[in-house]
């Protein structure tokens, strides 16, 4: 009799786990977003974010589109780029297409930037399908060196 409950209590143990490992896979894709303005893996454009003693440098990955038809803009240290790609030379009546992996149409990603920014100081330039943008820290925030004296 106890070891029909062993069984049982034993392939309980491994629905319950089975379950929990399932649960897991479908939440982690939200595990890997840190902010409500973040987006998941596959967002577009591709988007890194680094920061140096000097400024944050964001780096947005837009190759194919027209630097001059993007739109850069930085209020309440919220970085937001949009634009449009479009894949006209996709847009063809004799082609059926069933699987499409490049996104097309507008786009808009929204990055927050830590308060030390400077809004006044920010460069933005297009070289190669990447866009940086380097937003200055403020001067008052950066390190500075004490040189200690002796006597």
């Amino acid at each position: 009799m106890f070891g029909s409950l062993a069984s049982l209590e034993d392939d309980l143990l491994r629905q319950f786990d089975q379950l929990a490992r399932e649960v897991e896979s479908l939440f982690a894709p939200l595990r890997s977003v840190r902010d409500i303005r973040a987006a998941g893996r596959g967002a577009f454009p591709a988007v890194n974010v680094g920061v140096t003693p000097e400024a944050v440098e964001v780096y947005v990955f837009v190759p194919g589109i027209d630097p001059n038809a993007l739109e850069v803009s930085l209020q309440d240290n919220l970085l937001v780029i949009a634009g449009e790609r479009k894949l006209d030379y996709l847009e063809r009546e004799d082609v059926n297409f069933y699987l499409r992996e490049r996104h097309a149409g507008e786009f808009r990603r929204a990055i927050s930037l830590p308060e030390d920014i400077d809004p006044e100081r920010v460069e933005a330039t297009y070289r190669n399908g990447i866009l940086r943008i380097r937003v200055h820290k403020q001067e008052a925030v950066k390190p500075r060196h004490i040189e200690v004296k002796t006597g």
